[in-house]
């Protein structure tokens, strides 16, 4: 196989395959019907290895890659299942943080031609299906199984995890989840199952009480998180990480139950060394230091929120490049603007993608300094080109913009 081949296939599956980050709304299918057909039909490796489950709107990936490298750190074979990927497919099933073998997924992907006429996975049935396939065939000691969107509904919700956590609940994806936090929260509770400890990481009451209530229903142990008191740290950086570490010790502390050996060492070395253990990037990620280039792949309301207070906290002069997708509430964008900035707007290169020209009358209401880009490189040369040594850039938005960035930007070895 040939990197030709094996791009020809992936491009494929893109093609054949509705995609929920890529076409919106038309390719999410719900509930697990599709994904049960497609367990069933490649022998149930789901149930074959030993899985977490972790949801919420924000904080899923940081917390189930902090997790992964404590588990690496402590000498076990650790599967993670993250989206989207930033740069190749690859990156969402890796193993000890080696992306996915290539030759895997191309064959994986002939598979999908010979699937019976009355299953017609979408693009995330089909590589959830794949991820539970890679990580059987690599005999991994745990599973680590991020919700792709939701959870009641979502296809990762097939797996029966030896414990669970919903990170947070925010207001996301509100044309499918529901328009309220307490709607919401009952989508991501639906991970939640009979006798298998769930950990909540969500500081309000309103969410605490929906998930505590769901707990109970199912005889599930309730695990509060926001409960736990530390001094430990990450390497990865942002404010927010805070909140993520919290739920990662609270898994540790119900895996360590199940007599799953994981020392205090463990756990400070895999906190510190999560990029180098499962090559994770895209949260509050530095890609350099001069000038001082920050990325951050936090693309909602209380994500932005989070990423645009710890840009203020940052005495220097901001160079901003942002772009968002179609669905995208810019009148909430432009409340949570960072201060001390100049803003360069780029649409990022997707069907979902939005022109800037769009939204050009909120820019001009918010009295910014701007420009518009046809594409997310041109922005970034161009703040290159303006910020001098005493300033700063930042790359965000979306997931999209920042991949984007990175490929265009970002030497991958192979």
């Amino acid at each position: 196989m040939t990197n030709g081949q094996y791009q020809e296939a992936v491009d494929w599956l893109f093609v054949q395959a509705p995609n929920y980050q890529i076409d919106g709304l038309k390719a999410y299918k719900p509930g697990l019907d599709n994904i049960t057909k497609l367990c069933d039909f490649f022998g149930n490796p789901q149930e074959k290895i030993k899985c977490i489950h972790i949801g919420g709107t924000n904080g899923k990936g940081s917390s189930s890659n902090m997790l992964a490298s404590v588990l690496q750190d402590a000498g076990y074979k650790v599967g993670l299942y993250n989206s989207p990927h930033l740069i190749d497919f690859t990156e969402r099933i890796k193993v000890n943080g080696k992306n996915c073998d290539k030759e895997f997924v191309f064959g994986f992907i002939q598979k999908l031609k010979t699937l019976p006429e009355d299953i017609l996975p979408s693009f995330f049935e089909f590589t959830t299906i794949m991820a539970f396939e890679y990580f059987y065939q690599q005999g991994v000691d745990f599973a680590i199984i991020e919700v792709g969107l939701g959870g009641r509904l979502d296809s990762t919700n097939i797996i029966q995890p030896l414990v669970a956590a919903i990170t947070n609940v925010q207001l996301d994806h509100q044309n499918i989840l529901g328009d309220t936090i307490e709607e919401i929260a009952v989508e991501k509770a639906g991970i939640i199952k009979p006798h298998i400890p769930i950990i909540s990481g969500d500081e309000t009451d309103t969410v605490k009480n929906v998930i505590r209530q769901k707990a109970e229903l199912e005889n599930a142990p309730f695990i509060d998180a926001t409960t736990i008191h530390t001094e430990l740290v990450s390497d990865l950086k942002g404010n927010y990480q805070k909140k993520n570490i919290r739920v990662v010790l609270a898994l540790v502390e119900e895996l360590k139950k199940l007599t799953i050996s994981i020392s205090d060492e463990n756990i400070e070395n895999g906190l510190l060394h999560v990029h180098q253990n499962t090559g994770f990037i895209g949260r509050w990620f530095e890609f350099s230091q001069d000038p001082l280039t920050i990325c951050d792949t936090g693309h909602n309301q209380a994500g932005l929120e989070y990423v645009f207070s710890q840009l203020n906290s940052i005495d220097r002069h901001k160079h901003v490049i942002l772009g968002f997708v179609n669905d995208k509430n810019i009148d909430e964008v432009m409340a949570l603007l960072p201060e001390n900035s100049e803003f360069y707007f780029a649409k990022p290169s997707i069907n979902r993608g939005r022109h800037a020209e769009d939204y050009e009358n909120l820019l001009q209401e918010a009295k910014i300094f701007y420009k518009i880009f046809d594409s997310v490189q041109e922005a970034y040369l161009s703040a290159k080109e303006r910020c001098t040594k005493e300033e700063m850039i930042f790359i965000g938005g979306s997931n999209f913009v920042v991949g984007e960035f990175l490929e265009k930007n970002l030497e991958i070895s192979e």
